[in-house]
């Protein structure tokens, strides 16, 4: 079993976990721009917590986005920060497939339209099909599978529109936070599973995802914002000077 850090700060929940082979600890609680000042210490406590140090990784998975430009510069930079400093690998995990898996894991659903609040009247989404070929032992798997099925052929794909536009193909379930902000407005008659991208759930995608050549070396690791990002905000550029000050820390 790997030896595996991961959190996620897209979304106002801040999610952090920690696996030792089959040892997990877990932290989840209020995220948002106080992530920038918190993650960092927590880290460290589960590490701590798990009898490992940053070197002894065999990667570090962050939430790579789309959600909140503030959040996905805090992972990023973190993660770089911590990757640099120990020499470890950097797996960039799609918020929304952590979305989908959540799903996959707590409900059973099998076929999930993720569906993340993107402010601004819009949402971010994206398409997976779990069919249990080349699964982990708890049947999650590194990718949505391919279809021939046209309609389907932007799976994985995320995506920036009105909750309008979304289509939800027969047969799929929607997962995400978007429903309280825009329910009435996302496609009805449909399963709805209220789930956030979760650290736990992107270390049950993080062997598969390596096995499958996904690791970067932290300077080749980037947010995926979906939309355009017209500029840093104060938050951004404290988490990029964080993450540059502990890698020098590190080094």
């Amino acid at each position: 079993m790997p030896k595996l850090l991961a959190f996620d700060t897209s979304t106002d929940q801040l999610s952090v976990a920690v696996q030792n082979g089959d040892l997990l600890f877990e932290h989840s609680g209020a995220g948002g721009a106080q992530s920038s000042t918190t993650l960092l210490p927590l880290v460290l406590q589960l590490l701590a917590q798990a009898g490992l140090t940053l070197r002894e990784l065999d990667a570090i998975a962050f939430g790579r986005g789309p959600g909140s430009f503030t959040g996905l510069r805090t992972a990023c930079a973190v993660a770089q920060g911590l990757g640099f400093g120990a020499d470890v690998p950097l797996l960039p995990v799609d918020t929304l497939h952590a979305v989908a898996e959540e799903a996959r894991h707590r409900f059973g659903a099998t076929r999930v339209v993720s569906v993340l609040d993107a402010r601004m009247d819009q949402v971010y989404a994206a398409r997976y099909v779990f069919d249990g070929q080349n699964e982990l032992g708890d049947g999650s798997r590194a990718e949505a599978c391919r279809t021939e099925i046209s309609d389907l052929a932007d799976l994985g794909e995320a995506q920036l529109l009105a909750p309008e536009a979304l289509v939800v193909p027969p047969g799929f379930a929607l997962a995400g936070n978007a429903f309280l902000a825009y329910g009435e407005r996302l496609a009805a008659g449909t399963a709805r599973h209220p789930v956030l991208p979760t650290a736990v759930a992107m270390l049950r995608l993080a062997p598969a995802l390596l096995v499958a050549g996904r690791a970067v070396a932290p300077a080749d690791a980037a947010p995926l914002y979906v939309r355009d990002k017209v500029a840093q905000t104060t938050e951004e550029r404290a988490a990029l000077k964080a993450g540059a000050v502990v890698a020098t820390a590190l080094k």
